[in-house]
């Protein structure tokens, strides 16, 4: 066994490559075993083995920083750097995390689990390093899984060539994020054309000759060479400039011909690759030689892998590669991933309001599967748009649909729309346009930690002027919702979010209607809990354990969290005792405004508004979080009896 002896990354240094060979099958049967037990990133990880392998062994971590941009893919760099034996509590609480972590390990240096956003960082630290602040060499920036389909990854790219800082970029292309990545870099490079299957002599030549240029590129005696002969054409008398001019032309033809992604140059960022990255020993070269030339600036590698590479049932799944996957066993593979809960709800309501509206468009950043949206692609392949890892991109794309007549709904995580704050607002919403936002994964969402739990949204999206926001409680409500949606439009934008997870299932008299709420359980007017969205559920309970001890407690449905309902708001300043609970964030939330609202009426009313604390909630089970923070049935009744016990 090769891994037990791999505590460091200077253990791999001493291995030949038939024993790396041998671990990297070790690591990935360790990876499927891990996950099955706990739930995690699957398929990512085990298209990383051989280029984690070869990054450490290359390169020192932590004096050279090894940066991960979508960091689920560095399950394999957590086991190289120690972290092996923690793996049994992966993304429990108080366990390991799924995303790179500074307060685990010093080879962590960013804590990054959204998309996009590495080479940013990697700027900034070389800005740092050339500074002298910082005494890191290198700075190696992962990017793939689909994160250079976000827009801010160009920003960065730009400015990197620009200001020629050393950094090197490994661009692992595996072709995919959560589905096929939207990008023509992708399909270039992967050779997505039928006749890849049944290469051509002329595409054997051509592929032969482009990686005879990559090796070429990567030799820096030919760098040296090269700048010599530029700066004798250059020196030329009389014709200097133009003899220069004519070779980078040539050149550029060349590598337009034999490698697509030569834009990267046109960037002011050396490009060489594809290279193999399942080879360690290609992958090896390419870096060394790449550490030898980014001393003129920032280069990118370009490396090839195989998304879940390993493991047949994630090599198998034509739709995201087992990207993720829940407990299940290792030996068949995790079911096929299907909608559930909430998600699956609205998977059905959107596409009952398309067929009965034409106008009615999808539109998703890079998730049609784990948003709902395949059977709405299925059903309307030409009303369904997948725009990438690009939110700003989708919001503001859908604001061009919604002003030429279309009705978009935009499905996505509603963590992931923090991301698209300004096009929400200046785009959409003062633009008054008709798109309706489905926020899935809202509230605690549970094991993925701090930066994929949704607890801004109702908080920030509620002060936007004209913004509705509605939070549906079950199943059934989060259909009304979605068909009042496309009527309420008409005055502007809406949104609907929802949680993770199962979604209760109730009679229709138990479904609003509009923007009203709707009282769901009767007391005897001494205390209301007015309860948003899920968290009916546990003010239901909450009420019935109350209703034991003799105090009768009245419940609403708030269902609008934007605007709030003047009738509930009414009933509830009637009352001696108030509670709202919402699994938004607290300070500036729905309660403290529905809290407002009640004072206006009623100064004397006690109000007790429960939400999530300011700060950042650590991964756990979701139940557990809420039951700590208060916001499960016991906490609303204890609560409840505090603010009774102060009058």
């Amino acid at each position: 066994m090769f891994l037990e002896r791999v505590n460091e990354p200077a253990d791999l240094r001493g291995l030949s490559y038939a024993e790396l060979d041998a671990l990297g099958g070790e690591i990935r049967d360790f990876i499927v075993a891990a996950v099955s037990e706990t739930g995690g990133h699957l398929g990512s990880n085990l298209g990383a083995v051989e280029l984690s392998l070869a990054l450490h062994r290359v390169f020192e971590s932590p004096t050279d920083a090894i940066l991960w941009d979508t960091g689920h893919q560095a399950y394999v760099h957590k086991i190289v750097t120690g972290r092996r034996n923690q793996f049994e509590q992966l993304r429990q609480e108080g366990g390991l995390s799924g995303y790179p972590s500074r307060e685990e390990s010093r080879h962590d240096h960013i804590e990054n689990s959204h998309a996009s956003t590495v080479l940013s960082y990697a700027y900034g630290m070389a800005i740092a390093r050339d500074a002298g602040v910082d005494d890191h060499r290198h700075i190696v920036a992962v990017i793939g899984d689909g994160a250079m389909t976000g827009g801010m990854a160009y920003e960065a790219l730009n400015n990197l060539g620009h200001s020629k800082r050393q950094v090197i970029i490994v661009l692992n292309d595996n072709g995919r994020s959560y589905a096929p990545t939207v990008s023509n870099l992708s399909a270039n490079a992967q050779g997505v054309d039928e006749r890849a299957h049944h290469p051509s002599i002329p595409d054997k030549l051509t592929d032969r000759l482009a990686h005879a240029l990559t090796d070429i590129r990567l030799n820096p005696v030919y760098v040296r060479r090269q700048r010599r002969l530029e700066d004798f054409l250059h020196n030329l008398p009389g014709v200097g400039p133009q003899a220069e001019k004519a070779m980078e032309a040539f050149k550029a033809g060349v590598r337009e011909f034999l490698q697509p992604p030569s834009f990267f140059e046109a960037l002011g960022v050396r490009y060489v690759g594809p290279v193999d990255g399942h080879n360690i020993e290609e992958m090896e070269a390419a870096f060394r030689n790449a550490e030898e030339l980014s001393v003129e600036g920032p280069i990118i590698v370009h490396v090839l892998t195989q998304k879940g590479r390993g493991y047949s049932p994630a090599e198998d799944d034509d739709e995201k590669h087992l990207h993720d996957a829940p407990v299940f066993d290792p030996l068949h593979g995790p079911p096929k991933a299907v909608p559930t809960g909430y998600t699956q709800a609205f998977a059905e309501g959107v596409i009952k309001v398309a067929e009965r509206d034409e106008r009615i468009v999808a539109v998703t950043a890079a998730m049609p599967g784990p948003t709902g949206l395949l059977p709405f692609e299925e059903r309307f392949p030409d009303r369904c748009f997948d725009v990438g890892i690009a939110e700003q991109h989708a919001v503001a794309g859908a604001a061009g649909m919604a002003m030429w007549g279309l009705r978009p709904v935009v499905a996505i995580y509603s963590t992931f729309l923090n991301r698209a704050w300004d096009q929400v607002v200046y785009d959409v919403a003062m633009h008054r346009l008709p798109v309706v936002f489905c926020l899935d994964r809202a509230g605690i969402t549970g094991p993925d930690g701090a930066s994929h739990h949704g607890v801004y949204d109702m908080a920030l999206l509620a002060k936007v002027p004209g913004m509705r926001v509605l939070a549906p409680s079950s199943a059934q409500e989060l259909h009304q919702m979605l068909d009042d949606a496309v009527d309420l439009a008409d005055d502007g934008p809406v949104v609907i979010r929802y949680p993770r997870g199962s979604a209760r299932q109730v009679a229709e008299s138990e479904v609003g209607s509009g923007l009203a709420a709707r009282l769901a359980r009767p007391g005897d007017g001494a205390a209301v809990i007015l309860a948003i969205g899920r968290m009916l559920e546990h003010a239901l309970k909450a009420a019935d354990t109350l209703a034991a001890e003799g105090i009768d407690v009245e419940v609403w449905d708030a269902r609008s969290c934007a605007p709030i309902d003047p009738a509930m708001i009414e009933a509830a300043a009637s009352c001696r005792v108030v509670v709202t609970v919402e699994d938004g964030i607290r300070d500036g939330g729905i309660g403290m405004t529905i809290a407002d609202q009640i004072a206006a009426l009623s100064p004397d009313v006690m109000i007790d508004p429960l939400g999530i604390p300011t700060r950042f909630v650590p991964h756990g089970d979701p139940r557990q979080i809420l039951a700590r923070l208060g916001l499960d049935a016991t906490g609303i009744a204890a609560s409840v009896r505090a603010q009774l016990d102060a009058r």
